[in-house]
C-alpha cells in the first residue's frame, strides 16, 4: 500500500511538552519505530508532520532580538524547521530500518504549498501563534509589518491567516522519490504557505496552513491507498467526557460528517483532523484514519482507529 502518515506535534515533543533538542531527538526515534515497521513490511510510506513548538522556539528568537536582528518571516521559520525536523526523521528512520535489516534510503523534501492570494483569510487573520507580549514588546515587531491583537488580562499576542491549502507544489518531486524507493518526508507544518502572483511567481507570506488539512491534500495527489493522522488517541470519540462517550469506529464519509455536525469537533484537535481523513475518503482515493501514532500498524491492517472509508 501507498501510506500517508501525518505526524501530530506529541511525536516531536517529550510527553510534557518540551521542545528542548534532545527532546525532540528522543521523542521522533520512538515514533520512527511503528512507521520502520510499516516499511519493513513492503508500504510505500510518505511522512508529513507538525513543527508548532519549533516555530515557536524561533518566533521566541525574533521576539527576543528583534531591535537588534531583523525578525524571519514565518514562510522561512517553516522552510527552516522543515529541514531540522526532516534531518531528524532522516537518522531515525535509517537507523530503524537498518536495524531491521531494511535496505530503504530516506529524504527530507522543503515543501511549498499553495494557497490562494484571494482567500479571505488573509483579510481578517485569526490563528493565534507565538507568546503573550507586552506592548513594549510587540512594539518593533509590529513596527516590522507583523501583526497582533491585544488580549485582556494576558498581554499581546501575534495573529495571522490560517488559508486552505490548495495544491502541494512539491508534490511531484516526493512521488518520484517514493516511485525511486524512498520513504519520503514531505509537507512538514502543512507546507510552507506560498502564493503566485498575477504574473506567475511564486513567493512565500506569513500564514498558517493545518497540517492535516494538506496531509489529506498530499495524500489526494499521490493517490495515496490510506491516510493515516496519528494523535494521541486510539480513534475519535463520540460524546466525550459524558457516560455516553464510545470510539467511533469504521463510518463512511457520509456518516462521519453527519457525526462531525453533531459533535462539534475542535477547530484547534480533533476538528482538522476528522475534516482530514473525510476529505481524502471523499475523494474516493482510500481510507483515512485517526489513531495514536503507537498503533498505526495495526491500524494500516484495519484492526483499531476511526476509519472513515469512501461509501
Amino acid at each position: 500500500m501507498r501510506i500517508v502518515i501525518a505526524l501530530g506535534g506529541n511525536a516531536m515533543t517529550s510527553s510534557d511538552g518540551s521542545a528542548r533538542p534532545e527532546d525532540q531527538r528522543d521523542a521522533i526515534r520512538l515514533a520512527a519505530r511503528p512507521i520502520a515497521d510499516l516499511v519493513a513490511a513492503g508500504h510505500e510510506v510518505l511522512l508529513t508532520h507538525g513543527n508548532g513548538p519549533q516555530v515557536g522556539n524561533l518566533l521566541t528568537k525574533n521576539e527576543l532580538t528583534a531591535s537588534q536582528v531583523p525578525p524571519v518571516p514565518l514562510d522561512w521559520c517553516g522552510a527552516q524547521t522543515q529541514a531540522t525536523i526532516g534531518m531528524l526523521m532522516l537518522n531515525a528512520l535509517d537507523a530503524e530500518l537498518a536495524e531491521r535489516g531494511v535496505d530503504r534510503r530516506c529524504a527530507a523534501v522543503v515543501s511549498r504549498t499553495l494557497v490562494d492570494i484571494d482567500d479571505p483569510r488573509f483579510a481578517h487573520p485569526t490563528k493565534p501563534i507565538g507568546r503573550y507580549l507586552t506592548a513594549e514588546d510587540a512594539q518593533p515587531l509590529i513596527e516590522s509589518g507583523q501583526e497582533f491583537v491585544e488580549v485582556p488580562g494576558r498581554g499581546w499576542r501575534r495573529v495571522v491567516a490560517s488559508p486552505a491549502p490548495v495544491r502541494c507544489l512539491d508534490g511531484a518531486t516526493a512521488e518520484t522519490l517514493m516511485e525511486a524507493g524512498y520513504v519520503v518526508v514531505c509537507s512538514g507544518g502543512g507546507g510552507i504557505p506560498t502564493v503566485q502572483d498575477r504574473n506567475g511567481n511564486y513567493r512565500g507570506v506569513d500564514a498558517v496552513i493545518d497540517k492535516d488539512l494538506t496531509a489529506s491534500l498530499i495524500a489526494q495527489e499521490l493517490k495515496a491507498d490510506l491516510l493515516i493522522i496519528a494523535t494521541d488517541v486510539d480513534a475519535v470519540v463520540a460524546d466525550w467526557g459524558t457516560d455516553y462517550a464510545k470510539p467511533v469506529g469504521e463510518v463512511t464519509a457520509v456518516e462521519m460528517r453527519s457525526i462531525a455536525a453533531d459533535q462539534d469537533f475542535a477547530a484547534g484537535s480533533m476538528g482538522p483532523k476528522v475534516e482530514a481523513v473525510t476529505a481524502f475518503a471523499e475523494s474516493g482515493t482510500g481510507t483515512g484514519v485517526i489513531t495514536s501514532l503507537a498503533r498505526i500498524g495495526a491500524a494500516a491492517e484495519g484492526q483499531i482507529g476511526t476509519r472513515v472509508v469512501p461509501v
